[in-house]
């Protein structure tokens, strides 16, 4: 493909993603307050969510640190 040739498909998908949004905005604002919000096709219902909080650091006390080699010894 020439450079022109990706340039206008790159536009073109960046329309449609544009249409997108606009549509999901719209569908979102028809939503019913307190409704739940309906999942894409194909996502998981069930998804998890990491929160930010740091891990406890007891979690690696015994680990070593993977591809470092063991602390109290060299690298070969």
């Amino acid at each position: 493909m020439s450079l022109q040739n990706d340039l206008t498909e790159v536009k073109r998908c960046l329309e449609e993603l544009a249409r997108s949004v606009i549509r999901l905005e719209q569908n979102l604002a028809r939503q019913p307050e307190g409704q739940p919000v309906p999942t894409a096709p194909g996502r998981p219902e069930g998804l998890v969510s990491i929160p930010d909080t740091p891990y406890d650091s007891s979690l690696w006390t015994d680990s070593d640190d993977e591809g470092l080699g063991a602390r109290d010894r060299r690298a070969p």
